[in-house]
């Protein structure tokens, strides 16, 4: 590796996969037109701003995309987290209940784990807090990246450690870093092995841009018309 490279690290044949963070069901439609989109994270926040019901977006979206589509399961104990993620379930085939970085919320996760019904850890801040949902065995661990660095919180390091947490002790919990605001943010966690990058549409879209591919674009356009 020449001096100064960044440090990329392999896991064999992993590879980072696009989650879109929405609960717009046209940006669904139009990100899996692409042929790139591998999953979904919804919240109820984005529902919300929908007008539409819960359950319907959620119902749809998964129609829409057949990858992991996470929905939330909002409860204040473990046991009302375990029905709720048992009916998000039984939505769709492909369902991943969200579940909170909450003392109730671990509680919750070895149980629906246990049902074959894969939990989405959501809202964690540090390394130590992504620690415990791979000890509790959740499927996927959350990442929110935006608000860390909002209060000048380096999340760059908290992907770091949560990495290096997985990949030491073998846990299989997959980490999503989401709530990613930009390009940064996802050169960052491509750099420290994350297993999947959640985006919102803007974002997603603007990784195909840039102002140098889209100036050479638009001279090879008008010398073609010179030479065709």
């Amino acid at each position: 590796m020449a001096e100064g490279a960044p440090a990329f690290f392999s896991r064999g044949e992993q590879v980072v996969r696009i989650f879109l963070d929405t609960g717009d069901l046209k940006s669904v439609e139009k990100a899996m037109e692409t042929g790139l989109l591998d999953g979904v994270t919804t919240n109820p926040s984005h529902i919300a701003a929908t007008g539409l019901p819960y359950r319907q977006v959620v119902k749809e979206i998964c129609s829409a995309c057949p990858g992991p589509v996470s929905a939330e399961a909002v409860a204040d104990t473990a046991e009302g987290l375990v029905e709720m993620g048992r009916e998000l379930k039984s939505l769709a085939a492909n369902v991943v209940v969200k579940i909170p970085m909450t003392v109730e919320g671990l509680k919750a996760v070895p149980v629906l784990e246990g049902e074959g019904i894969r939990c989405n850890v959501t809202m964690i801040f540090s390394s130590t807090q992504a620690w415990l949902a791979m000890k509790a065995g959740a499927s996927y661990a959350s990442i929110v990246l935006g608000r860390l660095d909002a209060i000048a919180n380096e999340s760059d390091i908290l992907v770091a450690d949560a990495t290096a947490v997985r990949d030491y002790y073998g846990y299989q919990t997959e980490i999503i870093a989401g709530s990613m605001k930009t390009q940064n943010h996802v050169l960052c966690c491509l750099r420290n092995g994350v297993d999947i990058a959640t985006l919102p549409p803007s974002l997603f879209f603007q990784l195909y841009r840039h102002n140098l591919t889209d100036s050479g674009l638009a001279q090879f356009e008008k010398d073609w018309k010179c030479v065709k």
